[in-house]
């Protein structure tokens, strides 16, 4: 899918639409929260993952509490 997309001006910020194709290939819907990742062509949009969300800020945590353990691991 090659779909041109314009750039518009949202009051001190740019924003995209997005037509309802695009929306429907994503799998979200108007006021869902989209996932942004940048790749080394550009970025990646993902309808947002609320398992992984958890995931990560369980590995926050584990990371925190484990910090020294981790800095000796990756030695």
């Amino acid at each position: 899918m090659n779909t041109p997309l314009k750039i518009t001006r949202i009051g001190n910020s740019a924003g995209v639409i997005l037509p309802k194709d695009l929306l429907a290939h994503l799998n979200a819907a108007v006021g869902e929260t989209l996932s942004v990742t940048i790749t080394p062509r550009g970025i990646e949009l993902a309808a947002a993952d609320p398992d992984f969300d958890a995931q990560m800020a369980a590995a926050r945590e584990v990371m925190a509490r484990r910090k020294r353990a981790l800095r000796e691991l990756a030695k």
